[in-house]
């Protein structure tokens, strides 16, 4: 199979693959996502082999209106509501009861729940209407590997299994949106995203922020609970401390391999870089370092040959949250110690 590249105005070629049951990967404000009609278990499908993706890890659904979210949840709470007047489209996803029989088993990972999301990226908004049907979107690389944040990434690791990719450009928030659970007497994060806690609550009220792992028998409302993700071939260990990076530095000195760095710009002009270090900069703040996170993984996996990735930890609040929980999981949980 040949992978076409189609461009944000070739969106009616796109969708009359989807129609068709083709794979389609899409953009959105967050990542690039693998787009199938939800609406075909063969399809759905065929996104979980293509990525080789367990299949008890469940699907978002993309849609690209509320009335579209109707057709198979249960009628929505007032809270829900709330939360699509706010923060749809943008980088929120909603897990909500289906009623019986709407969704396939496969899309669903087996529950009676599925997670909602309409993107803030007007191409992809287009495409799903031009093809007048939800489609699933997880995130349109092999299973385990850093997110796609370019065209070029999904090319990279999907080129050959896939019909087309709809190129709109970087993405512009970098990690996975918020899913926030509805399907639950007290709303709950099961995974943190550029909507943060505080955002929500400013609309909810109290939101439960604190579950975003299951164990091994159990099976996961939402993408990136249960298995290893967005981890590069070298070995990425957290630098908690900037006063480590000096350390990590000496360490580095020492090895005969390369290794990488990636850090802020205040950090990276503190350091003395030895000749086999290449560094990697994560801009400002948070903010950019959210946004660059998964393109600085994908940068060393494609483009140097490094061993370690040592990688600025920031505070685990706002949107710190979401930053360090893929780099916690980019890592394996494997922090620097001096």
């Amino acid at each position: 199979m040949e992978t076409k590249i189609f461009k944000p105005d070739e969106v009616e070629a796109a969708a009359k693959l989807l129609r068709q049951g083709e794979l389609v990967a899409f953009p959105t404000e967050t990542v690039y996502g693998l787009g199938a009609d939800a609406t075909n278990e063969q399809a759905a499908s065929n996104v979980y082999a293509a990525k080789g993706r367990p299949s008890d890890n469940p699907l978002i659904v993309t849609v690209s209106s509320i009335e579209m979210v109707e057709r198979y949840a249960q009628p929505l709470s007032d809270k829900v509501k709330q939360l699509m007047a706010q923060f749809w489209p943008g980088s929120l996803t909603i897990v909500l009861p289906l009623k019986p029989g709407t969704l396939s088993k496969t899309v669903t990972g087996g529950l009676d729940t599925a997670a909602f999301r309409m993107p803030q990226n007007q191409v992809t908004l287009k495409l799903i209407a031009t093809a007048g049907i939800p489609i699933v979107g997880p995130s349109a690389n092999t299973s385990g590997k850093p997110s796609p944040t370019l065209a070029k990434h999904v090319y990279h690791d999907l080129n050959g299994k896939i019909a087309g990719i709809v190129d709109d450009g970087p993405t512009k928030v970098g990690v996975e949106s918020t899913i926030i659970d509805m399907s639950v007497d007290v709303p709950t994060i099961l995974r943190p995203g550029a909507v943060t806690v505080a955002e929500l609550e400013q609309v909810i009220g109290d939101v439960k922020a604190d579950h975003h792992h299951v164990g091994a028998n159990e099976i996961p409302k939402a993408p990136g609970m249960k298995y290893k993700h967005y981890a590069p071939s070298a070995q990425v260990e957290i630098v908690d401390q900037t006063a480590d990076f000096a350390a990590a530095m000496q360490w580095a000195a020492q090895q005969d391999e390369t290794i990488g760095v990636m850090a802020t710009d205040d950090v990276l002009a503190q350091l003395s870089v030895p000749q086999n270090v290449e560094t990697y900069s994560l801009g400002q703040d948070i903010q950019s370092a959210t946004h660059l996170l998964f393109a600085g993984l994908r940068h060393f996996d494609l483009e140097s040959e490094v061993k370690v990735i040592f990688t600025e930890g920031f505070a685990n609040t706002g949107l710190g949250a979401a930053y360090m929980n893929r780099l916690d999981k980019s890592a394996g949980g494997m922090h620097f110690t001096k």
